[in-house]
């Protein structure tokens, strides 16, 4: 239902509540669900009229939405049932035990047997747990109170627990005013209408000369008309509200009434529209006459165009303006979808454009912050520039602040002027560049801006006095625009409440304006002024949105994905600010933010579901899709060239496609034949070009520059590590590309910290209970960072909580502060069924509901689910054999859980439903990890086989597997427990094996790969990426902790275990971490669950607060921001 069908209902509510419709208030708030009315539901409960709270409940929510509505409906129905024990209603009681609270004893059946033993009783209170059990009103108080908290805390609730501001009688007010614009309409409006009916629109008689009335019309209001007289109020419906003439708040309004006399906040209501149409210009241009001319005949030959204009349009909510739109000339076959080209960026691309005149010119901006311009026809990347602030100096505090605290930067947009000359690029931290463009490649500094406090999230260029303006918008919810020439700020717009996302500028006829959408999904509109915004309206979505229009002009479209991945392409009808059409054939659950582009004043495309799908403008269904060739990310960016020949698109391996239609491809071939022909004799001197290579590949011409102008050419600089470029390295002296070689070591040497006393770290063993100890064979943090849990090879949990004190005011793990051994006070243990005595030889597996609420956990045995603050079993399922080895929860669903067997399948299993819902076969020995990844879409598992499968969530079919390789060192084919993690960015793999690290690409590619040698021999136990991706933990057999890079895999530091294990433990030597645990939020901490009992908390000292020094600035040349291309930066595509 769209916004203003929710407004009416809103007003109806009001309208019914004021005339007293007590019963036809509560039905409709319960089957619209909009409005929540806490006060009828409270009436309800205390009178004990559960069969209509429940009813009225149920237009809410349902008992198995959430853990909020299932106790709503507990306590609900455990009232009902403890009144009818008090009542001594023994058939009534049985009826509501078995009708009403059987439900719930699949998720806690313990508690049913509780509830129904009961019944046993002759007094129900005299279980310890009810003894105060007052009478039956203040237990329905009580009751309430805690119903309240759950309701106000249930997400489903969100904004339906209050009315949206308006004033009382609001729909008698609108239906006044429409009668008053009626009554404008007649062609001789008499002074005292008699108003009779509503049911059809009101004109007044026709004089006695025999002049015709206009006829009725339920066209849109594109603009305001003057009213002709006052309009008294009416004489059968009295308590409607005489209302003034309709003002300026439509876009057609406010264009008719360039200068206002009002200020923005006396804009008068009524829903306003998009944008006026171009045929009426008339009415545009000739503004009415002011309302005090008396006897004025309003039927002139503009308003008689008006009219026609506004009968034309459809009267329900989704119209169709009357403007018409040239003939189908194009087929589906001009659709570029053949690829032609394929480009490696080295990293995520986050923006793509080409050039308006030289169409086969395309710039590209990615998520390390460089820039680059390809030509696809010569294949040539003909610019590349890495990001650097100017003049540190001149930028303001907090942009100073941000960048030494973190150097990352992506670029967020990056676009061409309308001529080409200029090229715009908006980055993630406050900074605005622009570079005029040479066409022999040359990029020459224009602007450096300091635009928004956070992030620059679009640009966008205009010419709203006849000179280029640049337009942004940012995190601190502002519009602005800028001098393209001297970067003078020219107008700032304010009134979005929410992070602005983008902006569209357009023009229509003389009047320019200006379209932004905020991530709260509110679109507005502004003229170059400083009266505020003059449309207020809902996107499809209510998150991120933008919007376009055809390349004529005269149809617009946005583009939009909800917060829960629903994804909404509509074109608007512009007169009346209304979605015109809905185009269909989006995927449920959309994975990024969906991007779209137009061409040809035709087709409309879109990246979504791994593919590039196409629709006619004027047909609702998707036209035809294409994969390009596969390797396409889940929402892949896109951008035609100006004649939609050709469409870039993005690749889940931080590349570009170039697809092309039949006239592209010639267009490519014209290109490639003039490759090198002199085009770029004068540029030679000026641009190095960069090698190309993926993110993770090798380097292979090391001794190159890789900026565009080096500011010291004489100077060779070695490439760098990615993840090397922390916020401590801001003061670098070289503007070049960091790429990751083969073997960083062997072109600089960076000193490898060896830790070994421990005064260089911080470390705290967590305090152990009397009983005997047990190897820890599972260890986590729980999402909060405020607790450890540990699996013992005895099967018996262990829980660490911090407490918040003077010294640990955040409540979050650390090495200074000694936790407590959690325990409930009935004293039990969490504890997992085992099948033999000897439960330390199974294959423990653990997982942590995403609240920290229950855990999974099994060894060897049936799979239990626990509460995690009794410590209770919940309910236990798949009994052995065979065993469950792993467990990983579904990413969209926690009802869905994948669970790793001993005989080496993979079972999808739905908790709820108590159902395996498919078995996945293709390892030959047990499953030792299960990792997935949303933005792909898939789930990868390893065994103890050593290979890797590659499933599809979709339909769970094999998509590809391969044994990991070998090292030098060792025999293949290996076997062994493997382990495997995705990277925050969903596309880059951790695999684990006592004899290797290894990272994998999305299609099961091993980029990078380090096998024990030199300072850590040892097999490898147990490894993890931090919290933020740069870093990998490592542990090993000898008790040593080794910490990588995450991208490089060189190793940056290493911990010996005499600096976190006290001497006299030490020196038994075979001590060694089991188990690594990342901290969820803080990177340089990690937890180690020993292979004597022990749990160890290890962070850098206060000194260092690093692990391991980062490479020395080099001297001689003056700072300068680098930005930080780790693989860190999440890919949303």
């Amino acid at each position: 239902m769209s916004s203003l069908s929710r407004e009416l209902v809103f007003l109806i509510l009001q309208f019914l509540d004021e005339e007293k419709f007590k019963d036809s208030v509560h039905k409709l708030e319960q089957e619209s669900g909009f409005y929540f009315n806490m006060k009828h539901f409270e009436d309800q409960v205390q009178a004990g009229n559960w069969d209509e709270v429940e009813r009225y409940l149920g237009g809410f929510t349902k008992v198995e939405d959430n853990r909020y509505s299932m106790k709503i409906f507990f306590e609900i129905r455990k009232q009902k049932y403890l009144e009818a024990l008090d009542k001594h209603d023994r058939a009534k009681a049985v009826e509501i035990l078995v009708k009403d609270l059987k439900v719930f004893a699949s998720f806690n059946e313990e508690l049913f047997k509780e509830i129904t033993q009961l019944l046993t009783l002759e007094n129900f209170r005299q279980n310890e747990q009810l003894s105060k059990y007052g009478d039956t009103k203040s237990a329905r108080s009580i009751m309430l109170i805690e119903l309240k908290k759950l309701i106000e805390a249930n997400p489903l609730f969100r904004d339906k627990l209050g009315l949206p501001p308006f004033k009382a009688s609001r729909l008698r007010t609108l239906i006044n005013q429409s009668l008053n614009w009626q009554h404008q309409l007649c062609k001789n409006p008499r002074p005292n209408p008699d108003i009779k009916t509503l049911f059809t629109d009101h004109s007044c008689a026709a004089p006695t000369n025999g002049s015709r009335a206009p006829p009725p019309t339920n066209g849109p209001l594109v603009g305001p008309i003057p009213k002709s007289g006052g309009f008294p109020p009416l004489g059968v419906h009295g308590p409607f509200q005489p209302v003034v003439s309709p003002s300026a708040s439509t876009i057609a309004g406010w264009m008719t009434n360039a200068n206002p006399s009002l200020p923005h906040a006396a804009v008068a209501q009524g829903p306003p529209g998009l944008i006026q149409p171009p045929n009426t210009a008339a009415f545009l241009k000739h503004p009415r006459t002011p309302t005090s001319a008396p006897g004025l005949d309003y039927q002139t030959a503009d308003s008689e165009h008006l009219m026609k204009r506004m009968r034309t349009g459809q009267s329900d909510e989704v119209s169709f303006s009357g403007a018409t739109h040239p003939p189908n000339i194009y087929s589906p076959d001009d659709l570029p979808k053949t690829v032609v080209r394929t480009f490696n960026q080295g990293s995520n691309v986050m923006s793509l454009d080409f050039h308006p005149m030289q169409q086969t010119i395309l710039l590209v901006g990615t998520n390390v912050g460089d820039i680059a311009i390809w030509e696809v026809g010569s294949r040539e990347k003909i610019v590349h520039k890495t990001f650097k602030v100017y003049d540190i100096g001149s930028c303001s505090l907090p942009l100073q602040a941000a960048l030494m605290k973190d150097a990352t930067i992506s670029v967020n947009r990056c676009l061409w002027s309308p001529d080409g000359s200029i090229l715009g690029v908006a980055f993630s931290k406050h900074i605005v560049q622009t570079y005029a463009f040479i066409p022999n490649g040359e990029l020459r500094q224009q602007l450096e801006l300091d635009a928004h406090v956070g992030g620059v999230n679009d640009i966008a260029f205009s010419h709203p006095n006849k000179s280029l303006s640049i337009i942004t918008c940012g995190d601190d919810k502002t519009i602005k625009v800028w001098d393209a020439t001297t970067g003078q700020k020219q107008y700032m717009f304010e009134g979005h409440e929410a992070p602005v996302y983008s902006v569209c500028p357009h023009y229509k006829e003389s009047i320019q304006f200006i379209f932004s959408t905020a991530i709260d999904g509110k679109i507005k509109a502004w003229l170059y002024d400083c009266l505020g915004s003059r449309v207020d309206y809902d996107a499809p979505g209510h998150w991120c949105t933008t919007m376009a229009y055809s390349a004529d002009g005269t149809r617009l479209f946005s583009c939009g994905t909800s917060k829960d991945g629903d994804s909404h392409l509509v074109e608007w009808n512009e007169t009346e600010g209304a979605i015109k059409r809905t185009y269909s054939g989006f995927r449920k659950r959309s994975l990024g933010v969906v991007q779209f582009d137009t061409t040809r004043n035709r087709f409309l495309a879109t990246g979504d579901e791994f593919m590039i799908k196409f629709w006619d403008m004027d047909n609702t269904n998707v036209l035809t899709t294409t994969d390009a060739d596969g390797g396409l990310p889940a929402s892949p960016r896109l951008r035609f060239n100006r004649e939609g020949s050709l469409l870039a698109v993005t690749t889940n391996d931080n590349g570009i496609k170039i697809l092309a239609n039949t006239d592209g491809q010639r267009l490519v071939r014209i290109l490639e034949s003039r490759a090198f022909e002199g085009s770029r004799g004068s540029s030679q001197q000026i641009v190095s070009k960069p090698p190309i290579v993926n993110a993770l590949g090798a380097v292979p011409n090391a001794s190159n520059p890789l900026s565009v102008t080096s500011e010291r050419p004489d100077r060779i600089l070695p490439a760098v590590t990615m993840s090397g470029l922390t916020a401590v390295e801001a003061s670098r002296t070289t503007d070049v590309k960091p790429r990751i070689p083969d073997d960083s070591e062997k072109i600089k040497t960076w000193k490898l910290a060896d830790i070994a006393d421990s005064t260089h770290l911080k470390a705290l063993r967590l305090p152990e209970s009397v009983t005997t100890a047990s190897k820890v064979v599972r260890l986590l943090y729980t999402n909060s960072g405020l607790a450890v849990l540990a699996l013992g090879g005895n099967a018996v949990h262990k829980l660490w909580k911090w407490q918040r004190t003077e010294r640990n005011p955040s409540g979050k793990s650390n090495a200074s502060v000694v936790p407590q051994l959690w325990q409930p006070s009935n004293g039990i243990l969490m504890t997992n069924e085992t099948t033999d005595n000897n439960p330390e030889e199974a294959t423990a597996c653990i997982a942590l509901s995403k609240n920290d609420s229950y855990v999974m956990s099994a060894s060897g045995g049936k799979v239990s689910l626990f509460n995690m603050m009794t410590f209770k079993v919940m309910t236990t399922f798949m009994s052995p054999p065979p065993a469950a080895t792993f467990l990983a929860f579904h990413p969209q669903d926690n009802n869905i859980i994948a669970i790793g067997m001993e005989d080496s399948t993979i079972q999808i299993y739905n908790v709820r439903v108590d159902e395996v819902k498919t078995k996945l076969k293709g390892h030959q020995k047990k499953i030792t990890g299960l990792a997935f990844s949303q933005s792909l879409n898939v789930l990868v598992s390893s065994g103890a086989d050593a290979q890797l499968c590659m499933w599809s969530i979709d339909g769970w079919e094999k998509k590809k597997s391969r044994f990991i390789q070998a090292p030098a060192t060792r025999a293949a084919p290996l076997v062994g427990d493997t382990r495997v993690q995705f990277h925050n960015d969903q596309a880059h793999l951790l695999v684990a094996h006592e004899s290797q690290l290894a990272i994998y690409d999305s299609k099961l590619e091993c980029l990078r790969l380090w096998s024990p040698r030199d300072a850590l021999p040892a097999p490898i136990s147990s490894a993890i990426y931090s919290c933020d991706g740069m870093l990998v933990y490592a542990g090993f057999c000898d008790g040593s902790i080794g910490v990588f890079e995450a991208e490089s895999l060189r190793l940056r530091c290493r911990i010996a275990p005499s600096a976190y294990i006290s001497p006299p433990i030490s020196s038994a030597g075979s001590i060694y971490p089991t188990v690594v645990a990342a901290h969820p939020s803080e990177p340089n901490q990690i937890a180690l669950g020993m292979s004597d009992g022990a749990v160890h908390v290890v962070e850098p000292s206060d000194a260092e607060q690093k692990w391991g020094a980062p490479p020395p600035q080099d001297s001689g040349a003056h700072p300068q921001i680098t930005s930080n291309p780790a693989l860190s930066n999440n890919q949303t595509s």
